[in-house]
């Protein structure tokens, strides 16, 4: 058995930033996870004038629960969606204005059903050069708050984003929803509401927080499960033994349950209160999964479907093509370079079993692509990516520890 140690969760790591930055007083993350996407958001909460004091193992941040402590600022998300679709919401709670901009891999990304969220509330918000992107500008009078319809079809982080800030208007915050998507990354965003002291409500499609400002905390991050998907589909792979700590049934991330998506497929699956094991069949089975709530693991399921001795078809994972790149199209495409068999749909992806051969994978830019292919390369000899750094996004080392992993195998092995 080998123990992969994976870094902290993003999507905590930018919730838990921001519940920081907003909480009235001194909270220090643990563990936090430190990448590109998280480094840039605590950097942008430095531009707004927040104190962001990052160590390797920890960060300390002094809140601010009137809004950014900056009179105005342009911020740079880097290529961060949780960046741009979370920070804008600060610069409406705030008194100035506020521009922010990205890369242009982000500015393809939409951000149109928060900012016209923030219309909806009275929020001043200008696209500065192509409506529904970035850069987008915010002139910030502090919020009312009040109640609002929001699409949340092509992602959960514009619902995220205003409801993060709800606690901070005047009188609360109402939101009805239609279409939600990647569930369980709202539910972790209200239990961190929570913890941080805000007793936000969902009852059916409507959101309600109350103007109930948050307490400042010691916070732990727990190991990004998004992340843990590309080991534990390792391990399925290659009929390994794999165990991730720090994640189990108790975690607040969705993605674990792709531990029980490999389980379908024939793994061995444990998965107690702490740590999930598994262990890979001698070879995996065909399924037909929906993927709509755990939909960042889709690639992961794509690499490793072509040595499944049925076909593999993911299903509603729409928004799949609206994230760092059209990743359904990302997956078909390198599959179809390796030889495989693939068909897609708006929302779907049917792979057949197939014995795929070396060429060099199209990361686009995408860490997922890059960190998905790579698990695929374990069983392919020969495979490469055009652009391996990509994954600095959120895992820059995550080549150092599959490689560490390879090798301890071979220890196991004694070879």
């Amino acid at each position: 058995m080998t123990v992969v140690e994976v870094p902290g969760s993003k999507s905590i790591t930018a919730r838990a930033l921001f519940l920081a930055a907003c909480a009235d007083g001194t909270t220090v993350l643990r563990r936090p996870l430190w990448s590109d996407d998280t480094e840039g958001f605590a950097t942008a909460l430095s531009t707004l004038g927040y104190s962001v004091d990052r160590a390797p193992d920890r960060c300390v941040v002094e809140g601010s629960p009137q809004g950014p402590p900056a009179r105005g600022a342009e911020v740079y998300c880097r290529d961060a969606g949780t960046a741009a679709r979370f920070l804008p919401t600060l610069g409406a709670l705030g008194h100035g204005t506020f521009r922010f901009d990205g890369s242009a891999q982000l500015r393809r990304r939409p951000i149109g059903p928060l900012t016209g969220a923030l219309r909806a509330l009275g929020v001043d918000v200008r696209h500065d050069e192509q409506e529904g992107h970035l850069p987008v500008t915010v002139t910030g009078a502090g919020l009312s708050g009040g109640a609002l319809t929001l699409d949340a079809s092509l992602s959960s982080q514009f619902l995220t984003g205003l409801l993060l800030a709800g606690p901070l208007t005047e009188k609360g915050l109402t939101v009805t929803v239609t279409d939600l998507v990647s569930v369980p990354y709202v539910e972790m965003t209200l239990a961190m509401m929570r913890r941080f002291g805000n007793d936000v409500t969902w009852s059916g499609d409507t959101f309600h927080v109350p103007p109930q400002p948050y307490r400042a905390a010691e916070y732990a991050i727990e190991p990004d499960a998004s992340t843990a998907s590309y080991f534990l589909a390792a391990a399925a792979l290659t009929g390994r033994t794999v165990t991730v700590p720090g994640l189990g049934a108790d975690a607040l991330q969705g993605d674990v349950r792709f531990a029980k998506v490999l389980q379908e497929m024939g793994a061995d699956v444990r998965l107690g209160t702490d740590s999930v094991t598994v262990t890979g069949p001698e070879r995996l089975s065909g399924i037909t999964v929906n993927m709509r709530d755990i939909s960042d693991t889709m690639p992961t399921l794509a690499a490793i479907a072509p040595f499944a001795d049925g076909p593999v078809r993911i299903e509603d994972v729409y928004n799949t093509r609206v994230k760092e790149c059209d990743r359904l199209d990302a997956c078909a495409t390198n599959l179809a370079r390796l030889g495989v068999r693939v068909e897609t749909g708006r929302d779907w992806i049917q792979i057949w079993p197939g014995s795929p051969r070396a060429a060099e994978i199209d990361c686009r830019g995408d860490h997922r692509i890059a960190m998905s292919f790579s698990v695929t390369g374990l069983r392919t000899p020969g495979l490469t990516l055009d652009d391996p750094g990509c994954v600095r996004k959120t895992f820059p080392e995550f080549h150092e520890v599959l490689a560490a992993l390879l090798r301890d195998w071979a220890a196991e092995d004694g070879s």
